[in-house]
C-alpha cells in the first residue's frame, strides 16, 4: 500500500467490515507472493542464486518455509 493510499484511507476511513476484509485480502496477497517467490527460488539454478547473493543451502532453507512465515 502506498503512502497516497494510506493518506486517502486516513481521510476517508472505511467501515469496520470493509476494513477487516481489506486487511484479510492484503494478508492473502502477501501469502501468495511469498508462496510464488519461494517456488521460484526453489527452481533457480546455482549460478542464479549466486547472482542474487544466496548459496544453495540458504535458498533451500528459505524455500522450505511455509507461506505464512516471514
Amino acid at each position: 500500500m502506498t503512502a497516497l493510499d494510506m493518506t486517502t484511507l486516513a481521510r476517508h476511513p472505511l467501515p469496520p467490515l470493509s476494513r477487516a476484509l481489506l486487511r484479510a485480502t492484503l494478508v492473502v496477497v502477501q501469502w501468495d507472493l511469498r508462496r510464488r517467490t519461494r517456488q521460484d527460488l526453489r527452481a533457480m539454478p546455482d549460478f542464479m542464486l549466486k547472482d542474487i547473493g544466496l548459496d544453495p543451502s540458504s535458498a533451500a532453507s528459505e524455500a522450505a518455509k511455509p507461506f505464512w512465515r516471514a
